[in-house]
């Protein structure tokens, strides 16, 4: 068995006495936790495909080891989603038991399949094998759910000693956030979760403890807090839901030196009230992805830590390495093998011309991450063949994701595929624009997207989370910078912007929503903003109609 798979990682710690699992007021060892995945393991032999409803909590990560060590393949089941699109994501992953966990009882009684609340797993850990599961999953649970089920026997773990585990061998299905569309099960095997794995252990030592707070039904937390864990012998501290407020405390109470976020974490974060002492704490490393500049720049300052905000996907096809030379919000440098391409052409894309932080050429210079020397650790979507091509185009991975590089090879994201913006005929990419915004005095976060024009194309959106009240004059002069045509055309306050659990913005809810909502929009009919009313909403409409583009608005 080589250490290509998370199944020998864990065979590493199967005799480490020192600290392993920290959730709440309980601990493990290493050696119990891998006793643990053993024995859900050996419990849920025959199983195939395990779908998981619950929060992070600690037998979810025996569950995951279970599945290296041999047992169900973990379907990592989103809470946030309704029980119609759960049956739809269990039944395309082929889940053939549920387990689940308060509060989600009432989706798991919603799922036509057998289920099980996971204490009562947990409850029959010590009890011979020939015990089965309880009956409350469904099955006789006298003789074994192996052949109560009707299932074959597997591997399961023999309670002891190494298993010949693949590298290929499957251990979850992660579903991508669904930020830009329907979530796709993403094939996650030992290989794609030990080597991330093993490749941050090296920032670690076996007296490190990481933080995790991020949700493991997604797989930045499994490959970025879980398994570098796992690798490397530190003690990982779970936490059931993330807490911006809470974080400090648990960081401060576990001794935490390397924590894992996703998204919009830092920037709730930062917007908690601020204290003399927030850098007094045992935190070195605050590892992640989509922090947006000023977030990272913020957080290292408040909190005394090295932020690294890495490019990557739950497809872990291309990645980008940070590098601290590069210009503010730069992912790192253009990486041997990864273009930037027009989705359209197949053609590179020429070198952005950088203007006050923003590309002056956006035709020319914007265009799709592309791995062209193959697909990295992507092992494809779960029975999707359709959506393999979209991404898999003649040996080579299109990311769906935009960006541009400057002329030292620089790489900037640009958005999803989704969020390009054609305004007066020049496309604009969103994430500059909610660069520049997330600097306005007040901003907490800052989403940009496309609402639809009277006449043709696209106008600039925003919506801000603001933690003092809007200013338009200010606002007004503050944008004067960005251009005449990446200026929004109209500001929406919230109160919180629609995320997914991983805290990334769902767009396309804004996007439908446009100017249609009871939160306090602000627009821009010429240099000033002013207060949007029904009145002006009617005009706007009434434009769209003499147009002949009445259809855009129909969300």
């Amino acid at each position: 068995m080589t250490e290509d798979t998370l199944a020998a990682l864990l065979e590493r710690r199967a005799d480490d006495d020192r600290p392993g699992l920290l959730f709440e007021d309980l601990s493990w060892t290493w050696r119990e936790v891998v006793g643990r995945c053993r024995s859900h393991a050996r419990r849920l032999a025959g199983a195939r495909h395990v779908g998981v409803l619950c929060d992070n909590l600690p037998d979810l990560v025996f569950l995951i080891g279970a599945a290296a060590l041999g047992g169900p393949v973990v379907v990592a089941l989103n809470p946030t989603r309704s029980a119609a699109e759960l049956r739809r994501d269990a039944a395309a992953t082929d889940v053939d038991l549920l387990l689940w966990e308060a509060p989600y009882e009432h989706l798991a009684r919603a799922l036509p399949l057998p289920s099980l609340r996971l204490t009562e797993l947990t409850e029959t850990a010590g009890l011979p094998e020939t015990a089965g599961l309880p009956e409350q999953a469904g099955f006789a649970g006298k003789a074994g759910f192996a052949e109560t089920a009707g299932f074959p026997q597997t591997a399961g773990g023999d309670g002891g000693g190494a298993r010949a585990a693949a590298a290929e061998e499957l251990v979850m299905l992660i579903f991508t956030s669904g930020t830009s569309g329907a979530p796709r099960a993403v094939r996650i095997t030992q290989r794609k979760i030990a080597v991330p794995g093993a490749n941050l252990a090296a920032m670690l030592t076996p007296a490190d403890v990481v933080y995790c707070s991020m949700p493991l039904f997604h797989s930045g937390a499994v490959m970025a807090a879980l398994a570098p864990a796992v690798a490397s012998g530190a003690t990982l501290a779970l936490r059931r839901r993330f807490s911006a407020s809470g974080l400090l405390r648990d960081v401060r109470r576990h001794g935490c030196t390397y924590l894992h976020y996703v998204g919009k974490a830092l920037s709730y974060v930062l917007a908690t009230p601020p204290r003399p002492d927030d850098a007094d704490n045992p935190l070195r490393i605050a590892f992640g992805n989509e922090g947006s500049a000023t977030a990272i720049r913020r957080f290292g300052e408040r909190f005394g830590c090295h932020v690294i905000d890495a490019f990557g996907s739950t497809e872990t096809a291309l990645s980008v390495t940070p590098d601290p030379s590069g210009p503010s919000g730069a992912l790192g440098r253009l990486p041997e093998g990864i273009e930037i391409r027009n989705p359209a052409t197949g053609e590179r894309c020429a070198p952005a011309i950088i203007v006050d932080g923003r590309p002056s050429n956006s035709d020319e210079a914007i265009g799709e991450l592309v791995n062209v020397r193959g697909v990295g650790l992507f092992e494809g979507y779960y029975n999707d063949p359709a959506a393999d091509a979209e991404r898999v185009r003649q040996g080579a991975y299109w990311s769906g994701d935009l960006a541009y590089a400057d002329p030292q090879g620089f790489v900037f994201f640009a958005g999803r595929g989704t969020e390009r913006l054609r305004v007066d005929g020049e496309n604009l990419a969103v994430a500059p624009i909610e660069s520049a915004l997330r600097e306005f005095p007040g901003v907490v976060e800052a989403a940009v997207y496309p609402v639809p024009d009277a006449a043709a194309g696209d106008q600039v959106m925003a919506a801000l989370v603001m933690d003092r009240p809007f200013d338009p004059g200010a606002f007004a002069a503050f944008t004067e910078s960005l251009g005449a045509k990446a200026v929004p055309r109209y500001i929406r306050i919230c109160g919180e912007l629609p995320q997914t659990a991983s805290h990334k913005v769902v767009k396309r809810v804004l996007a439908g929503q446009a100017w249609r909502t009871s939160d306090p929009v602000w627009f821009r009919p010429g240099s000033a903003f002013t207060r949007l009313t029904g009145e002006d909403i009617d005009v706007i409409e009434e434009e769209f109609a003499r147009h002949g583009r009445t259809h855009l608005l129909e969300s």
